[in-house]
């Protein structure tokens, strides 16, 4: 059913725009076509993963090729095509991807499984502060933390739905959006078909932004649906030379599987630091929390490499729950940026198994000149109770206009 709502977009999307033509002779489809504009993004990426487990060492070279094309506004109206690939390179490709299907069970999982799809494909109409898509398109709210785009793998995440934005004034905006499919990381072999209903207020108060969300998922696939309810401050503020930064959060979430289970958890956020002299230090108490272990608290739609180690170990929150205590450094050097993270884990409920491990990530990447960008990224995860001793590494570069 995507598929076909899809392909019917696309034909609409160019239909809204032909039509919109007879208005406007001067400003028909064919001016709209011509002043659009292409755009590209090539990254070719080594990975390695080392694990203390049964499987072997793993080892990836991809490319992921992204090519797209944006029509010029017309009467409001634009539309947008984007095609996504991803390769393996010079025959790496000693990884599985299991729920793609890729040498399952053979190599740790490296999941960049080789696909061609459409990435995004959507109408867009936009009317002063109102904007509105239709189609397939990426979506992000908040650092990614509850939605976003998964953009560190080479397919990255994607939704199918209507999303809404309205800047009420200069300082609330409201978005709301209703997805009826989730396109997931690994081509279209875990796309999920949902009835996700999201909203997310925002307010630029004089401390900070503050967000109020409400993020109401059901997996149709699985029956199961997460019902997640929040609040959020992120501010900054001047003192003498150096800048404070703080951040607080809570959420509660309840969840309901196929055999009719209930669970509730709560999500808690605490995060402070400071920019001085060009480095930025920051300390973090995350709290996933547990419903007495029979269920952890889930964000399905984040970007979940981004949170609790780049190691991906803490991708699905143990039944026990997820308590993250971070510190991190960064800063700027030789044209780009690097950063250091110390991760401590524990559980939430106390248990048996209530030590999560440590992790230590590092990361330098830079630009280079206006069209090209290098990376290498190293995770180094310590297993204790739970899990198993895991080393990652990653040296990208890339292409972009």
């Amino acid at each position: 059913m995507s598929k076909i709502f899809n392909g019917l977009l696309a034909v609409s999307a160019f239909s809204c725009l032909a039509a919109a033509s007879s208005a406007s002779a001067d400003s028909g489809f064919a001016y709209a076509m011509a002043n659009g504009k292409t755009y590209g993004d090539f990254r070719l990426r080594y990975e390695s993963v080392e694990q203390d487990n049964l499987r072997d060492d793993a080892t990836a070279l991809t490319l992921r090729s992204m090519l797209g094309y944006s029509t010029g506004t017309l009467n409001g109206f634009s539309a947008t095509v984007e095609f996504e690939d991803v390769r393996i390179v010079a025959g790496e490709g000693d990884y599985s991807a299991d729920p793609a299907g890729y040498k399952p069970g053979e190599y740790s999982v490296i999941a960049d499984a080789e696909t061609t799809e459409l990435d995004q494909g959507f109408v867009q109409y936009k009317s002063g502060a109102f904007t509105a898509k239709a189609g397939r398109q990426v979506l992000t709210y908040d650092g990614h933390r509850f939605v976003g785009h998964v953009g560190w793998r080479q397919d990255r995440q994607t939704f199918d739905g209507l999303s809404i934005n309205y800047q009420a004034s200069k300082k609330v905006a409201i978005n709301l959006a209703y997805l009826d499919q989730r396109n997931l990381i690994f081509a279209e072999a875990k796309d999920v078909d949902s009835s996700d209903t999201l909203l997310n207020v925002s307010y630029q108060s004089p401390i900070g932004k503050v967000v109020g969300y409400s993020y109401l998922l059901e997996d149709e696939d699985a029956d199961l649906t997460i019902d997640t309810y929040g609040l959020s401050l992120n501010g900054t503020q001047p003192a003498g030379d150096i800048n404070v930064l703080y951040a607080l959060e809570y959420a509660t979430q309840s969840q309901e599987n196929a055999a009719g289970v209930e669970t509730d958890a709560d999500y808690m956020l605490v995060e402070g630091g400071v920019v001085v002299a060009g480095l930025t230090l920051k300390l973090g108490y995350e709290v996933l929390g547990s419903d007495d272990g029979m269920g952890g608290f889930q964000t399905p739609l984040a970007t979940l490499h981004k949170f609790n180690g780049w190691a991906d170990i803490f991708l699905k929150t143990p039944d026990v729950g997820l308590v993250d205590s971070y510190l991190s450094v960064g800063g700027k050097v030789a044209g780009g940026a690097w950063a250091l993270v110390y991760h401590e884990f524990t559980a939430d409920e106390d248990d048996t198994l209530s030590d999560h491990g440590t992790e230590v990530d590092a990361v330098y990447s830079r630009p280079i000149g206006k069209n090209y960008y290098a990376g290498i990224k190293y995770a180094a995860y310590s297993a204790d109770e739970t899990a198993v001793d895991t080393d990652k590494l990653w040296v990208w570069v890339g292409a972009k206009f």
